[in-house]
């Protein structure tokens, strides 16, 4: 078995437009010190996959600060390695129209990258779901059941998560192949939706694309998935493990928020075979000076903290004034909070000064979020 990685980087932005203004879906920070592509690459990682394309529309300079080379997931390679795909746009076309804005054209995009890869299956992921899957079983599987495309597929409680209508529903037959792929329609009780994470043979995928902008098409799930059904072998592998989708910013909030429990961060970050790489920093421990008090927070190296953190995300770099009292808050690397300041379900970009006495407070269902390098 070899296989090659795609992870679609931009496709989602618009679900969390609040941190996509300066940034893509995969480099939104995310629970104290990852970005959203790091699990994703490390899925891939974690599975023996050494040849990984990125693919980008916009605002991707704060991707390449954290990708780098590819040295911290072992991607700084002769041969293969980490590649950052840029829309392809000819001097003829326009930027409208040359760039890369649903999983589709995303794909147009990079076919000269699927033609060259070597590797007999290409993964595809996106990076608004957060999972930890076990890809190489999954080709297992793929394999066994003699598949033309096998969907990771999660099961969910409706009540229990934040679902939109980009999400797809699968339903499937006793034997595990897919029948229908809809669009949630608010659907109650426990439903199964696609991960956004497949395998495919390179071939295959390379002459489903083709074929698909020779004729038009625009919707990669209704005009390649759902109409072949009946032409192709496609499969639901059942994931089991940790599942999150962020869709909007109160879902963001909320994913970080259920890292506060121990057993969510064990069936996420816990798997010894599969951890979850991100880049590396130096940074000096957190300083907890006297009449600190924290609570059931994460607090990521760098923070200064003088006052009161409880329920919260604290990211690298962050002081925390005397007198403040910061509650189910997220605050972003280098977030300044001055003194005597009330915090409550408030999100901070990055480098944001929040000024002394200050009182800001949202709700979990709709946080009160600051924009990069915003003051208040």
């Amino acid at each position: 078995m070899t296989a090659a990685g795609l992870i679609l980087s931009n496709i989602h932005d618009g679900n969390l437009a609040e941190l996509t203004a300066y940034r893509t879906m995969a480099s939104v920070p995310f629970g104290c010190r990852y970005r959203l592509i790091d699990f994703a690459l490390s899925n891939m990682v974690n599975s023996g996959i050494t040849n990984v394309g990125i693919v980008t529309k916009n605002n991707y300079q704060s991707l390449l600060d954290h990708i780098g080379m590819g040295t911290d997931w072992d991607l700084a390679r002769r041969s293969g390695g980490i590649k950052i795909l840029p829309p392809y746009i000819t001097s003829f076309d326009s930027l409208q129209k040359g760039t890369a804005g649903t999983r589709l054209e995303s794909l147009f995009g990079v076919l000269n990258f699927i033609s060259r890869a070597k590797e007999e299956y290409i993964i595809l992921s996106d990076c608004d779901v957060i999972c930890n899957v076990d890809i190489e079983d999954m080709i297992k599987y793929h394999e066994d059941h003699n598949a033309d495309i096998t969907f990771a597929v999660k099961t969910l409680n409706t009540a229990e998560h934040s679902l939109t209508r980009r999400v797809r529903v699968i339903e499937t037959d006793e034997a595990g192949k897919i029948i229908n792929a809809e669009i949630y329609d608010k659907q109650d009780g426990e439903i199964s939706v696609s991960t956004n994470v497949f395998v495919i043979k390179r071939t295959l995928l390379y002459r489903l694309v083709v074929d698909a902008r020779e004729k038009g098409y625009t919707d990669f799930y209704q005009d390649i998935i759902v109409k072949n059904l009946d032409n192709l072998t496609i499969y639901a592998y059942n994931y089991e493990g940790y599942y999150s989708l962020i869709s909007s910013l109160a879902g963001y909030f909320d994913c970080n928020m259920k890292l506060l429990d121990a057993n969510a961060r064990k069936a996420l970050f816990g798997i010894e075979s599969r951890p979850i790489y991100t880049k590396v920093r130096n940074s000096p421990p957190a300083k907890y000076c006297a009449g600190a008090v924290v609570k059931n927070s994460l607090i990521a190296d760098g923070c200064i903290i003088e006052g009161k953190v409880e329920n919260s995300i604290v990211f690298r770099g962050v002081k925390v004034g005397k007198g403040t009292v910061v509650k189910n808050c997220i605050l972003l690397q280098d977030t300044y909070v001055g003194d005597n300041v009330n915090l409550n379900c408030v999100v901070t970009d990055k480098n944001v000064v929040i000024k002394d006495e200050r009182t800001l407070s949202g709700h979990k269902t709709m946080p009160f979020f600051i924009g990069k390098g915003r003051s208040i």
